[in-house]
């Protein structure tokens, strides 16, 4: 009797999860947003794909508001032992 997993097997690739958020930047020079309570979390996607399309069309959203910037972090590199 063989017994099958749920999870990943050798031959199957991991999950590279992608987290798409953004937000209003204090200056275009740096990182820091001007309020943490206002970042707009997109969602988390399976692939940097579906990752950079939903990047995407944010930034084409908010292209008026030349401070409101959005990122890809690739979560797979941060989840890595």
């Amino acid at each position: 009797m063989s017994m099958q997993t749920s999870g990943p097997t050798s031959t199957e690739p991991g999950q590279l999860l992608h987290l798409v958020f953004g937000g209003e930047l204090t200056d275009l020079d740096g990182i820091t947003f001007r309020d943490l309570s206002k970042l707009d979390v997109v969602g988390i996607f399976p692939d940097y794909a579906s990752a950079a399309m939903a990047w995407k069309a944010k930034a084409q959203q908010t292209v008026d508001s030349a401070q409101t910037r959005y990122f890809i972090v690739h979560l797979h590199k941060l989840l890595q032992p």
